[in-house]
This record gives C-alpha cells, sequence and structure tokens, in this order.
C-alpha cells in the first residue's frame, strides 16, 4: 500500500520537477580559469554575469548534455553585470523568462550548472525594493535579494519562483549578498547589447561642478564642453549653471548625473539655466557617450 503524501514530499517533488525543468536551459560558462553559469536567453544566445567573464581569452560553455561549444562575446555592461554570447548550433532552446512578482520570504530556487550537472540553492526571498541604481551607475529594475551564499559556479544560474517561473538572474553583491538581476533589466540590456554590441549611455558631453547661488542654494556650472557634444549642440556655454532637469530642482551634480543616468539616448530634456544671472531654459537630446 503507497504510502500517503505529506506536504514536505510534495514540496520536495515540486522542486525537483522545477529543476528538471529548467536545467536544460542552464550551461556552464568556462572564461580562462574562471567557472560560473549562464542561460539561453534566445536561440544561440546566452547571458552570464559579465564580473565572471575574463578582460579576453577563449570561452566555453558545456550544455546539459555534455557538449561543448565555443562562444563568441556579443557584448557586455559591466554596470548591470550582464553579457551576452553567441554559440552555433546550440540544442537547447531558450529559457522562459517570467515577470511574475516576487514577495519576501517567498521560497525560490537557483538553478545553476558544474560539469554538465544542475547545481542548486534554495531560500527564501530576503528583502524586495524598487528599482536601484548599480555601483557602476546601471539602472536595475528592481532589488532582490536572496538569504543564501552563492559559489562562484551558481552566479549566473536562473532564479526560480515557486511557481516555476524563472524571476531573474543570481549574481554576487556587494558583502556576499545574493543579488537577483530582475527579467525586465536582462531583456532590456540583452536587447541592447545584440543589436548594438553594447549598451548606450546616456551623455551630455558637459564638465559640472557644484557652485552656490547668490540667492542660496547651488547649482551645476558648466566649467568644459565637448565641442562635438550635446551640451554644445544645444549652445550651453562654460559658466552656465544647471538648476533644474525637466522642471525638477537639481541641487547638485551628483543629483543631475542620477537624472542624467535614468534618461534614455535621444531624449529631450529642458535644462533650467542661469546665464549671467538670468534665468534661461534650453532643450537638450542626450546623446550616446562615445566609445574609446
Amino acid at each position: 500500500m503507497a504510502s500517503p503524501s505529506s506536504p514536505f514530499a510534495d514540496l520536495s517533488s515540486a522542486f525537483a520537477e522545477a529543476v528538471a525543468i529548467t536545467s536544460p536551459h542552464i550551461v556552464e560558462v568556462q572564461s580562462r580559469s574562471s567557472l560560473a553559469s549562464g542561460f539561453f536567453w534566445r536561440k544561440n544566445l546566452i547571458v552570464t554575469p559579465d564580473e565572471t567573464l575574463a578582460e579576453n581569452g577563449t570561452i566555453e560553455v558545456e550544455q546539459a548534455d555534455g557538449s561543448v561549444l565555443d562562444a563568441k562575446l556579443v557584448g557586455r555592461d559591466p554596470a548591470t553585470d550582464i553579457a551576452l554570447l553567441r554559440v552555433e548550433g546550440a540544442k537547447a532552446e531558450a529559457a522562459t523568462l517570467g515577470s511574475s512578482a516576487t514577495r519576501p520570504g517567498a521560497l525560490a530556487l537557483v538553478v545553476a550548472a558544474a560539469e554538465s550537472a544542475p547545481l542548486v540553492a534554495c531560500g527564501v526571498i530576503a528583502a524586495v525594493g524598487h528599482a536601484w541604481q548599480s555601483m557602476r551607475g546601471g539602472t536595475i529594475d528592481a532589488r532582490i535579494e536572496m538569504d543564501i551564499r552563492l559559489s562562484r559556479r551558481a552566479e549566473g544560474g536562473l532564479a526560480i519562483d515557486g511557481s516555476g517561473q524563472a524571476f531573474g538572474m543570481a549574481v554576487r553583491g556587494p558583502g556576499g549578498r545574493t543579488l537577483i538581476i530582475p527579467t525586465a533589466t536582462i531583456n532590456r540590456i540583452a536587447s541592447q547589447l545584440a543589436e548594438h554590441g553594447r549598451v548606450p549611455v546616456a551623455y551630455l558631453g558637459a564638465g559640472l561642478k557644484d557652485v552656490p547661488l547668490t540667492d542660496g542654494g547651488s547649482g551645476a556650472m558648466v566649467m568644459t564642453l565637448d565641442p562635438d557634444g550635446p551640451a554644445s549642440a544645444a549652445e550651453l556655454l562654460q559658466g552656465d549653471i544647471i538648476v533644474s532637469w525637466a522642471g525638477q530642482r537639481m541641487p547638485n551634480v551628483g543629483t543631475l548625473l542620477r537624472g542624467l543616468r535614468a534618461t534614455p539616448v535621444g531624449t529631450t530634456i529642458p535644462l533650467g539655466l542661469r546665464r549671467g544671472g538670468s534665468p534661461l531654459e534650453v532643450d537638450i537630446m542626450i546623446g550616446d557617450r562615445p566609445t574609446k
């Protein structure tokens, strides 16, 4: 006579099933002496953490069936810790990235890969917050932390919620925290890497310095100008003081730069200025920072 099912057995079985469904989409990524994980984002395109890749050299990926493929770097974005690789002849299909909301306290899995076998970690979602900027200036669409210690090999694994949906990529954050790069960020950045090989970076083309205003407060004075940059095209002058961005007060350079980083390239923004003590408003189209 079969033993009656238990909640624990049902949960264990559900976890094992989620791993079995997810693991064919996961690969191990070897870059020089570094081993990490990644997943098929699109056919023959793999997303993996940027920080785990060497600056140069060969890259190989090992699929779930044990086959090894050479990979080429399509592009990388250190600001969001996302890199995109291309392989040819991959058998695996792309993983399905869900958009379900995550809740603190919910159980979740990280499914990674090591030597053609699943590498799995289980824990709870410790924190969920609003969009934030990484230390390198990248915009992450939501802050999600898990209460697990992530091994180096497991970086790049998919985070799976209780419904079996992937809601992001696991990476190691500051202080050993496990952060999840959400699917909205992955899709946004990987799409730009696939199209351009890089992520366009918002650019003013002006060197700025905090200065006090005679009537109180402070602004961002234009100290230098790129002659081919957006600020020059908008006819800003050295000595102009930027006091507002899109109608919002800009009390210092740091606040202005945060607004700039959050603005898509090609957007036209009204700037409030002080020129020779008189107020002035100009429209500036945000450019793409030139590559070196």
